[in-house]
């Protein structure tokens, strides 16, 4: 029961936040991206410390040391993250948005390496990270006529995206608190709201005065504040501590398919061979990188396996 458990955990992650992708897209129609972003962080934050106090956590940081995972997750993997993710969206379709992410497992332990230990990458790790960059490049579909052309604008402001998110988990990386992670989640979000809120009023080009909110526009921000945003981050963080980090990586790879299959229901779209090619290529070059992980990841199941044989005998 507990791996079944765990399987419906990974599936319902997986499809609410693929399907986040379309109702991110639906809302882009009539509000700004930064704007949006914004309110959706709002409104999580508030459940999320709600959440938090009901249960009787510390919400408030008692150190210097427990504002810095809260500052850099806020700025980078909330504000920054998602307001470059959803401009991103403004130019390609959710689909496409979720499979560029799919670089966030490669990315990240190489930002590690290169700003903490200063490791070097071994030949085998260079080769995932060159196949999942010409994932990239194969799903940006540059022009060499046109180098402004919507589909590489979008790829590239959603590679800037998972930069940030990156960063922002590097900078997370053995942060010590003694708050919940729940807590935690709580004053990312407003962090993130905050900057959220900052960037779309520095931007000349957004303007909130804009937003309309019809009733579409206001479920899917419904949607992805409550659901894909609070609901969402909560299951993240449970099948993490049930997982671990490498299984859970897994999601960036299972995400897309549940993205184009709520596109292809809603919006009758289907996914186009560059962006399959593009997935394709991701996902070998994180087999690459993660190969060792993986590795001793079976290995250990293995060793499960075995040792529960006599007792299941």
């Amino acid at each position: 029961m507990s791996r079944v458990r765990t399987l419906v955990g990974f599936l319902a992650l997986s499809a609410v936040w693929g399907s986040a992708f379309l109702a991110t897209e639906l809302a882009l129609e009539t509000v700004p991206p930064a704007f949006l972003a914004a309110i959706r962080f709002d409104v999580a934050a508030v459940l999320l410390f709600a959440l938090t106090i009901a249960r009787g956590d510390r919400f408030l940081p008692a150190a210097r040391h427990e504002w810095r995972p809260i500052l850099a997750g806020g700025v980078f993997s909330i504000g920054a993250h998602h307001a470059l993710l959803f401009s991103g969206q403004v130019y390609v379709p959710g689909s496409v948005a979720s499979v560029l992410l799919g670089i966030i497992p490669l990315a990240t332990p190489t930002l590690t390496r290169l700003t903490a230990t200063r490791e070097r990458l071994s030949p085998i790790k260079v080769a995932g990270l060159v196949l999942g960059f010409l994932g990239l490049v194969v799903i940006a579909n540059p022009n060499p006529e046109n180098l402004l052309s919507s589909s590489l604008v979008g790829a590239v402001l959603v590679f800037g995206s998972a930069i940030a998110f990156g960063l922002g988990a590097v900078l997370t990386h053995d942060s010590e608190t003694g708050m919940s992670l729940l807590a935690v989640q709580a004053w990312m979000m407003l962090i993130g709201a905050v900057t959220l809120h900052v960037t779309s009023i520095a931007l000349p080009w957004e303007s909130a005065a804009d937003a309309v909110w019809v009733p579409t526009t206001l479920v899917a921000t419904g949607y992805l504040a409550v659901v894909a945003g609070a609901g969402g981050f909560l299951l993240y963080f449970w099948l993490l501590d049930r997982v671990g980090p490498i299984e859970v990586s897994l999601l960036e790879y299972v995400i897309p398919l549940f993205a184009a299959l709520a596109e292809w229901v809603v919006l009758d779209r289907v996914p186009t061979l560059t962006t399959v090619a593009g997935f394709v290529l991701i996902f070998l070059g994180f087999l690459l990188f993660k190969r060792d992980a993986l590795r001793g990841e079976l290995r250990r199941a293995v060793d499960r396996r075995q040792r529960r044989k006599p007792a299941d005998d």
